[in-house]
């Protein structure tokens, strides 16, 4: 296993397992988190190998959220004698990066998990709203932390999470800063499924990873992207991309290997995504910094 400053990674059986690994600081977000989240999903859905990924957390707490010292020296480089305009203009530009942390998982080629135990607080919220599913053991709590600091959340919250539970639910966790219980998240549907501890959690959502990691990794993929173009463009918009997306990736490989494993009465086998080619620039294509093992 890989370990760096804020995670530890491992893949094995075709899953990527992401872990916050500063349980003594609650998990917060300090700034190697920030550079460290997308460089390695990035590398990790470049490479083609892990066909799921899934995040949790170390220690009591999933993240309390952003720390503070990613405010040190001025945010975006607006503090000193900088002319007003410039200043705003960085500041402008830093939250963007931010915003990239996450944003990052939603073009990922794989599915993305999180697991949350404990409190899943400001940027966490952020966070796990960019994630495709999500799971939680019953002490889990989600909190919309900014507006307990004065501040507007701007890193992806507002945006998402009016698309996973009602608006009205969405709204009073953003205007009140309250904390919502695992039982009143799963029954608005943030989350997909509560366990009963820590434990539960991670063997439950295991099973779950390594069920859809079974299918075809195309396949897969073709339904992430569609469902998350689906989310931010109309009916016809979205009926038009998946006649352009299959003209291009439906080949039928995959279609008649699993129609040989029913046949056969066994388990189908699917290659996995190509890696990424190189950039215009002739580098050669990220790779996975994952260990191989546990």
């Amino acid at each position: 296993m890989k370990r760096l400053t804020c995670f530890e990674v491992v893949l094995e059986a075709k899953v990527a397992q992401l872990r916050l690994s500063r349980p003594e600081a609650m998990n917060s977000m300090i700034p190697a988190f920030w550079r460290e989240l997308p460089e390695i999903v990035r590398e990790l859905s470049d490479a083609g190998e892990a066909r799921v990924l899934v995040i949790s957390s170390t220690g009591k707490h999933f993240t309390a959220g952003m720390d503070l010292s990613v405010f040190q020296g001025g945010f975006g480089g607006s503090g000193g004698a900088r002319e007003l305009g410039r200043a705003r203009a960085a500041t402008r530009q830093a939250v963007l990066a931010l915003q990239e942390t996450f944003s990052c998982l939603e073009r990922a080629r794989m599915p993305v998990i999180a697991a949350v135990q404990g409190g899943c607080v400001g940027g966490g919220v952020d966070l796990i709203c960019a994630c495709d599913l999500r799971y939680c053991s019953e002490d889990a709590f989600f909190c919309v932390q900014e507006t307990n600091l004065a501040m507007t959340a701007d890193v992806g919250t507002l945006q998402r999470l009016p698309k996973i539970v009602p608006e009205g639910i969405a709204r009073e966790m953003a205007y009140t800063g309250r904390r919502l219980p695992a039982a009143r998240a799963r029954e608005v549907g943030l989350v997909n499924g509560v366990y009963p501890d820590p434990q539960a959690l991670r063997a439950g959502v295991q099973e779950i990873a390594a069920e859809i990691a079974a299918r075809s990794p195309l396949a897969v993929w073709g339904c992430k992207e569609m469902l998350t173009y689906a989310r931010d463009h109309s009916v016809a918009d979205g009926l038009e991309y998946v006649a352009t997306w299959q003209a291009g990736m439906f080949h039928g490989g995959d279609l008649g290997e699993a129609i040989r494993a029913r046949a056969e009465k066994r388990e189908p086998v699917y290659e996995d995504l190509a890696p990424e080619p190189a950039d215009p620039l002739g580098d050669p294509p990220a790779r996975s910094r994952a260990g191989s093992g546990g």
